[in-house]
Parts: C-alpha cells; structure tokens; sequence
C-alpha cells in the first residue's frame, strides 16, 4: 500500500486523478504531439545499440506471452 501524503490521498490516487483529469481535458492529437515529442526526445538521446536492445526485449516478450 502506497504511503499517504498530508492529505490522505496516495501517490497512486493522486496520479490516478491526475491522469483522468488530463484526459477529459486534452483529445487524441494532444497525446499524438506528446508520443511524437517524447519519440524526438529518445531519438535524440540513444544511439542504434538502445533500439536494438529494446527491440530485442520487446521480441522476447512477445515470444514468451505465445507460448
């Protein structure tokens, strides 16, 4: 159980609500221009290596969940 802050709501409530709020007040192309902002930002900070270990993690995963 996640630990309550001063005002009894948990970190988990708080984001939870935070989330919700977020999405009644923004529509699909404000999280379109996020992802490609967000997409921008890893481009830019990893090299080729990372895509490829992720990729690999991700394939891994794949194979695991069809077994």
């Amino acid at each position: 159980m996640a630990k309550n802050n001063r005002d009894g709501m948990s970190r988990e409530e708080a984001g939870r609500k935070g989330g919700e709020a977020t999405a009644k007040n923004h529509d699909k192309e404000f999280y379109q221009e996020i992802g490609e902002k967000g997409g921008e930002a890893t481009s830019k900070n990893h090299d080729k290596e990372f895509y490829e270990e992720i990729g690999k993690k991700g394939g891994e995963a794949r194979n695991n969940n069809n077994k």
